[in-house]
């Protein structure tokens, strides 16, 4: 008898409603299936959610590759961007960001398709959002799984001057390193995807270094940061590496590096290779949730006790 062909996830774009102000994105869900958890993507500045689905190559969309693992991939415009740009064209501070962001969630889905949890995966500024949404461990009724962020360090490896905004000056050139790192149709295929930065982020990310310490201080959730073989924007030395992790209050947190990777990470040969290193950190997240419940049949039975009946 033939196996059957799994049914290949669609990507769909939706609108959320975030209080009033509208948020749009993507949607991938796993085909005939509840997801095991649910994957919350976060663009970094002057981008949109159509970062996390990039069709330069197959298998290079986190989209596509999270709902064939089972999980829902909701990517989504941050405020100031996309159908919220009308709304707020100056943008939204952080907390206000996280506002609507947890508006949006606590009305995308019933309860039993939202499998274990969210799950923030974020990239650059859209980083930012994803620690200050960690300060929480839970999303209404919902937990809080666990986050993973790349191209986001806390000192700075540019001049202010170099940095992008939404007057279109900066070094923009740095999002991208070594051309080598993307397939060739890569740049044009992302054109679609710039967006303007708005006021309000732009003036936050000069204030970032600033404002780490006492977000990191409240993260309540296991945290990953990933830096590219060719990060420009952030420092990711040994000694800014130790500054980062230092006032995070994370029950869990490490840095990595991906190699054969410029700023952004996502749109490059590299994407795939990040996304599934991320989806594993949620695996680890999803392991850890489950080794700390009681087995079934064992409530009230010491470890020790489990251990000598086997």
């Amino acid at each position: 008898m033939a196996t059957p062909i799994p049914e290949s996830p669609q990507v769909r774009p939706l609108t959320l409603d975030a209080g009033g102000t509208p948020l749009s994105g993507l949607l991938a869900e796993p085909p005939g299936r509840a997801p095991r958890a649910v994957v919350v993507a976060l663009h970094g500045g002057g981008m949109s959610a159509g970062y996390f689905d990039s069709r330069a190559r197959p298998g290079l969309s986190l989209l596509t590759l999270g709902a064939e693992l089972g999980f829902t991939v909701l990517s989504l415009d941050r405020p100031g961007y996309g159908a919220s740009a009308r709304r707020h064209p100056e943008g939204l501070g952080l907390a206000r960001q996280w506002e609507a962001l947890r508006s949006a969630l606590a009305e995308f889905a019933p309860g039993t398709a939202r499998g274990a949890g969210f799950f923030l995966l974020a990239h650059s500024s859209g980083g930012r959002l994803a620690l200050a949404a960690a300060g929480e461990d839970r999303v209404g009724a919902t937990p809080l799984l666990g986050v993973d962020i790349s191209g986001l360090g806390r000192r700075f490896a540019v001049e202010h001057r170099e940095l992008p905004g939404r007057d279109g000056r900066g070094a923009w050139r740095k999002h991208w390193g070594a051309l080598r790192f993307y397939p060739p149709d890569a740049l044009l295929t992302s054109s679609g995807l710039v967006r303007p930065v708005p006021s309000r982020e732009a003036g936050e990310t000069l204030s970032w270094p600033r404002m780490y310490p006492e977000i990191a201080a409240r993260v309540r959730v296991p945290v990953r940061f990933t830096f590219a073989e060719q990060e420009q924007w952030w420092r990711h030395d040994e000694q800014a590496v130790a500054e980062l992790l230092a006032p995070l209050a994370a029950p869990r947190a490490e840095v990595v590096g991906q190699p054969h990777a410029g700023h952004n990470i996502s749109l490059g040969w590299a994407a795939r290779t990040y996304h599934l290193r991320a989806l594993a950190f949620l695996e680890e997240c999803l392991l850890a949730r489950d080794a700390a419940l009681p087995a079934p049949g064992v409530r009230g039975r010491t470890e020790s006790s489990v251990l000598r009946s086997l």
